[in-house]
C-alpha cells in the first residue's frame, strides 16, 4: 500500500470529518491526523483542537482535490 499524501490542512477535527465524509461519498478513503503546526499547542498530543491534515492515497489525490475545490 502506498504512503498516504497530504490533501489539505483544515482548522480542526470537525472540519476534517466533514471533508472525509464528502470524500467517502465518492469512494475515496481518507484519514486525518495532527499536523506539525500543532506542536506549540500545550495539549496538541491529546486534543482534537488545532489544525488537522487530511491524507489520501496518492492515486486518489487529483480527484479528491477536485471534490474539495468544487465544494
Amino acid at each position: 500500500m502506498p504512503e498516504p499524501v497530504r490533501l489539505t490542512v483544515v482548522a480542526n477535527a470537525v472540519a476534517a470529518d466533514e471533508i472525509i465524509a464528502l470524500l467517502a461519498t465518492e469512494g475515496i478513503k481518507a484519514m486525518q491526523g495532527r499536523t506539525d503546526f500543532a506542536v506549540a499547542m500545550a495539549d496538541a498530543s491529546t486534543s482534537s483542537f488545532g489544525p488537522r491534515e487530511i491524507l489520501v492515497n496518492p492515486d486518489d489525490l487529483e480527484r479528491a482535490r477536485e471534490l474539495i475545490d468544487s465544494d
